[in-house]
């Protein structure tokens, strides 16, 4: 049986951060949810405990504080967050968990110890339009665009979850910007949640895209192929608004599964003009250097956590023979320089060389 949302319902429903695609009137019954659950997959749910999520981003952007009760538009995706959960797109009967404070629910099968337990749901439903289809995120993505050029690509990657990659790609922007480049930001992986496009537009970009964007809830389990597609889309937009420089953000650190993929993959390195290595350490700046450089990959810089004590600084620059970059010298434009030396012609591959 479907069931038509109330208008009252509808204004006190919280609609998260994950389906900001997707136009509020196309929210407009609820049907049975699917079985079994997949990523992408929306749906009204009451929360029914507070845990680990005391509050819900909204699609506009607002940090709203949830109470037990709220009803809350989600959708259901993967996480792999190494200092939070990991989980997975499912349900147990009616009950789920709040995956993500952007909007993406499912199963928590795993945490870090210090955290607490995830928030609780309780499904109402599937969130469907007026004809009474499911709604899906992957209905809402960007549309296929073409740009005269491609722009210049330099690519944040890090050690780990919160090795300070999303604070490098918003000092690199504002360092672009202030010189006169036109920079967009792009947060290529991870799971919904607005901060990290937010403090890329607040840095001055012309625009910032992430796998939202590209119809993804996160990344987690998508196929090589899906992220080179992703890539794609979300580079020739940002190219097709102007953009001449795109600084990337991946997420999590280089043993991830996605991450690991992506930058073993000629056809996302070959579009990279230069990279910036964000680590939490000396130690793990000196690993992850030899990893990425069993890869073939040459950082014209270290950043990140690392940068902000001068001794690890030291440390870091000492061992890895690469310089040190604080956020406000990156800010401030001096890794630019550098830039020109590293640029080489870069090409974003097209849906028929991504699926070849």
């Amino acid at each position: 049986m479907t069931a038509v949302l109330a208008d009252k319902i509808k204004t006190s429903v919280r609609i998260s951060y994950a389906l900001r695609r997707i136009p509020q009137e196309r929210l407009a019954c609820l049907l049975p949810c699917s079985e079994p659950m997949q990523p992408g997959d929306l749906a009204l749910a009451r929360l029914e405990k507070i845990g680990k999520n005391t509050r819900l981003e909204l699609a506009n952007g607002r940090l709203c504080t949830l109470h037990e009760g709220d009803l809350l538009a989600v959708v259901f995706g993967n996480r792999y967050a190494t200092q939070q959960f990991e989980g997975y797109a499912q349900a147990d009967g009616e009950c789920c968990d709040l995956l993500s404070m952007g909007g993406v629910c499912g199963l928590v099968k795993s945490k870090h110890a210090s955290v607490a337990e995830p928030s609780k749901l309780r499904l109402l439903g599937a969130l469907g339009d007026a004809d009474r289809r499911p709604l899906r995120l992957r209905d809402f993505t960007l549309p296929p665009t073409s740009a005269p050029k491609p722009p210049h690509v330099l690519v944040v990657c890090g050690t780990s979850m919160d090795a300070g990659k999303t604070y490098t790609a918003m000092s690199l922007i504002i360092g672009l910007q202030r010189q006169g480049y036109s920079a967009a930001g792009i947060k290529l992986t991870g799971t919904a949640t607005g901060r990290d496009t937010w403090s890329m537009l607040d840095a001055g970009a012309c625009i910032a895209l992430d796998f939202v964007d590209g119809g993804f809830p996160s990344t987690y389990l998508a196929t090589l192929e899906e992220l080179l597609e992703l890539y794609s889309r979300l580079l020739a937009y940002a190219a097709a608004q102007g953009a001449t420089w795109v600084v990337v953000e991946i997420a999590d650190g280089l043993l991830q599964r996605e991450t690991a993929a992506l930058l073993q993959t000629s056809c996302f390195t070959a579009t990279v003009s230069a990279w910036v290595f964000a680590a939490s350490d000396p130690l793990a700046a000196v690993g992850g250097l030899h990893v990425l450089r069993g890869w073939g990959i040459e950082p014209l810089a270290l950043s990140g956590l690392v940068s902000m004590s001068p001794l690890s600084l030291w440390e870091a620059q000492a061992a890895t023979g690469l310089a040190c970059l604080t956020a406000r010298e990156l800010q401030n434009g001096e890794l630019n320089a550098r830039l020109p030396a590293a640029v080489r012609a870069s090409f974003y591959p097209s849906a028929t060389e991504v699926h070849a």
